[in-house]
């Protein structure tokens, strides 16, 4: 008996411990298997306007992860008795199912029903290929009890309902309720979760929008099945089969339109916030971003329209950037006139700019370096050792104030003050501008660069103009929000005083004049617009235009507007100049709305307004006279005529063998009195007109000797 009972004792230990040793083995291998990263689902991320409407989606696996609290009990209903009806009750694995499944399977002949768990599902859709093997078998069961062990059922269910695929691009019930219903899935109706649950098992079959018969045919069993499970009433489930099956498709189509946008944002997203493209289509963040979604639209399409374009160039491509004048954010963007994803951006492509970069390389750098808008530069064709600049309409006046050369875009006096003021005092300015060039030749005055600017740098450098002096770095990405929530912080954007806001103020007054009498004169815009055109000549034909530009700004955007090939040969090259950019740039402007077309430009309180130009006289009849009494008991009187202005200073000189004295300075006044007592003087002056404001002086009066006047004056 002792030994039987021993055997009964050894045997039941034995068995204790075998038992033991598989129940390791279980966990063992399931914690093996599970890898929790994999639990965190692909989710989409998604790229909003400021007001938080869609731009677009980002995604592997279009896919918006939703807690079990938000879906409605009647859907998670229909799923559960619809897949795994114990699925409450069992710890992963569901025997009798299994059972129930093999003696049909042995009845038909063939495997007609499935065993599988909710469990068991979720771990072969996160952790295991579609492989049908005895392992993967194996290893399905062997992770689904150790997520049940880890997880509850409320967990398990919420993993599930948001890893299914259910057709048409759409992973989780949150995509699958927005792509069938336009609707969250808190608000799906019973008959509508029904759909849904029937769709994992065969997605395209049963697709409402592919096969509705097939779908209803479904939904309705799915109801049957809710019914039987007295999950629904009798009553309710036939009302419920009688509804048709109504959909509300939102299929989510890119549009072309913001093709441009969404790459630059992505490139953002990894410059600045360090997030690869991979974390960009999974990770499920709110990318918040200035875009004007109207005006992007409207650059897609005018860029579409040949009638912008020169004739016979309707296939020549085009670039445009549109910044926000305030901020420094992107509110427009286009790549080119076909752009596609991860294709060719021309907003990034170096182009010659022509004489749209004379305000940035020649201009400012003079006002900043102490010249003034009405200094007289010199309008002559010279020889800079073997370099001769010459103006587009060959003529030459000798001087002229850098206002009219801006404004007429002459290239003789822009090269003459570069030189003037030195190149390495211009390149000190353009790399306050962010413009670093290699080029070291007066040729830069007028554009000629060896690699040439982009669009958006082109764009970025007028927005200090616009900014009083401040250059912001253009961004695409307002804010990053995780999955969570969760503000993620970037790299920060470059915020520095370029200019002094008198010579951004200047720059803009001059450049309103481009507009109003100048080259930019082309087209017609209902806001106030300042800026500058730009051509550059293609060598290989007479006449032929390699790149026309427009980049200017309003009160409230900035912009840049590039025309041109890809490549220029003989064969491809323009047939007109910057016009036709500038017409675009203005169409553009007046398609923002009526509160960003302001009409005049705001002068900052800091600085001083550039007031109309000064024509200093020249003075031909100066006359000095000696008479009894005027300002004193005798005086020398010196009368001339010209205007009485308290800009214009007179400079009186006498003028003698050894050269001449300054005697002394009249303002507002033709006339002067210098005390003498000797009526026989022989005495000579001279009188020179000085432009106060740009600290030049004009041409010198006549010579006048003193003649005695009899009487007094």
């Amino acid at each position: 008996m002792k030994k039987k009972i021993l055997i009964a004792v050894s045997s039941l230990l034995s068995f204790v411990l075998f038992a033991l040793i598989i129940y390791l083995f279980v966990i063992l291998i399931g914690n093996y298997a599970i890898d929790n990263e994999k639990l965190v689902m692909k989710a989409t991320t998604s790229l909003t306007d400021q007001n938080g409407e869609v731009l677009t989606h980002l995604f592997i696996e279009n896919r918006e992860p939703v807690s079990i609290q938000e879906i409605p009990k009647h859907v998670q209903d229909a799923f559960v008795v619809i897949e795994d009806v114990r699925f409450r009750e069992h710890q992963g694995v569901d025997f009798r199912a299994i059972g129930r499944a093999l003696y049909r399977d042995i009845l038909a002949g063939a495997k007609v029903e499935g065993g599988s768990t909710i469990t068991q599902q979720l771990a072969k859709n996160v952790f295991l290929t579609n492989e049908k093997t005895w392992l993967r078998k194996t290893k399905e069961v062997l992770i689904a009890m150790n997520l049940e062990r880890r997880y509850s059922k409320d967990q398990l269910l919420e993993k599930y309902l948001n890893s299914i695929y259910f057709g048409h691009g759409a992973y989780g019930i949150q995509a699958a309720s927005t792509l069938y219903f336009n609707k969250d899935v808190a608000d799906l109706s019973i008959e509508e979760g029904a759909l849904l649950a029937g769709l994992p098992k065969a997605p395209n079959s049963y697709s409402p929008i592919n096969n509705p018969d097939r779908s209803k045919e479904r939904r309705d069993l799915v109801l049957t099945v809710m019914q039987r499970h007295e999950v629904l009433e009798a009553e309710e489930a036939k009302r419920l089969k009688g509804k048709t099956v109504a959909t509300n498709v939102n299929r989510f189509e890119e549009k072309e339109a913001f093709l441009t946008y969404i790459d630059m944002v992505m490139d953002e997203a990894e410059s600045r916030y360090h997030l690869t493209q991979e974390e960009l289509l999974t990770g499920g963040y709110r990318i918040v971003t200035p875009i004007d979604l109207r005006m992007q639209e409207v650059t897609y399409k005018k860029l579409k329209e040949n009638r912008y374009f020169p004739t016979e160039n309707e296939d020549a491509e085009a670039a445009v950037v549109l910044i926000d004048a305030h901020t420094g954010g992107v509110i427009a963007v286009q790549g080119g006139r076909d752009y596609v994803r991860r294709g060719l951006n021309r907003v990034n492509v170096k182009r010659q700019p022509g004489s749209a970069f004379k305000p940035l390389a020649v201009y400012a750098p003079a006002i900043e370096n102490g010249r003034h808008p009405y200094t007289m530069l010199v309008d002559e064709l010279l020889d800079y050792n073997g370099y001769t600049p010459r103006n587009y309409s060959h003529q030459y006046t000798g001087y002229m104030t850098m206002y009219d050369a801006l404004t007429i875009s002459a290239n003789a006096p822009a090269v003459w003050l570069l030189n003037d003021i030195g190149i390495e005092r211009s390149l000190e300015v353009l790399n306050r501008f962010n413009i670093t060039i290699e080029d070291r030749g007066l040729a830069i005055a007028l554009g000629g660069l060896t690699e040439g600017i982009t669009p958006l740098q082109l764009a970025s450098s007028y927005h200090v103009f616009a900014n009083e002096g401040v250059r912001v770095e253009p961004y695409f990405i307002k804010e990053i929000y995780d999955r969570n929530g969760k503000r993620l912080d970037g790299e920060p954007l470059v915020e520095e005083e370029v200019i002094e806001p008198q010579t951004a103020w200047y720059m803009t007054r001059m450049l309103e004049s481009v507009i109003q009498n100048g080259t930019g004169r082309h087209g017609d815009v209902q806001a106030m617009v300042a800026g500058k055109t730009g051509t550059t000549s293609f060598p290989g034909v007479e006449g032929a235009i390699m790149d026309a530009w427009f980049v200017g700004y309003s009160p409230d955007v900035v912009g840049t507007v590039w025309m041109g090939y890809d490549q220029t040969t003989n064969e491809r090259y323009l047939h007109g100049g910057s016009a036709y950019p500038t017409v675009l740039f203005k169409d553009i402007i007046n398609e923002l709305p009526a509160s960003l077309r302001q009409t005049t430009f705001q002068k900052p309180t800091a600085v001083t307004e550039l007031e109309s130009p000064i024509e200093l006289p020249v003075v031909t009849d100066l006359k000095a006279t000696f008479s009894i009494g005027g300002r004193g008991i005798s005086s020398i009187h010196l009368d001339w005529t010209g205007p009485e202005e308290e800009r214009v200073y007179y400079q009186i000189y006498e003028v003698n063998t050894d050269g001449r004295n300054h005697v002394a300075t009249v303002v507002g006044d033709t006339q002067y009195y210098i005390g003498s007592l000797n009526p026989f003087t022989s005495k000579r002056y001279e009188i020179v007109p000085y432009d106060e404001i740009t600290k030049q002086p004009g041409l010198p009066s006549n010579i006048a000797e003193v003649k005695f006047k009899f009487g007094l004056h």
